[in-house]
């Protein structure tokens, strides 16, 4: 019988590949349903910080299509955890 050596190959890490793929990445936009899941707001009040300039401005996409950033909404989340 032949023995066959187990090679053992070092894994990548999660934060050495990641980072190389978020910079190829296209910015993400996402929708009211999952920004509110993010910031822990509802839609009024979301709305009424946007008009206050404290919160990051939705780009229409369509007469009923609203949307953010994502990028824009983690710099926003962030900034929150930093006061």
């Amino acid at each position: 019988m032949s023995q066959i050596a187990a090679v053992r190959v070092p894994e990548a890490s999660a934060e050495a590949v990641e980072p190389a793929i978020l910079r190829n990445a296209p910015p993400r936009l996402i929708r009211l349903p999952e920004v509110m899941a993010r910031v822990g707001l509802k839609r009024s009040s979301i709305y009424h910080r946007m008009s206050e300039g404290r919160f990051p401005k939705g780009r229409s996409l369509g007469p009923r299509c609203v949307v953010w950033v994502e990028a824009e909404i983690d710099a926003w989340i962030a900034a929150v955890v930093q006061r």
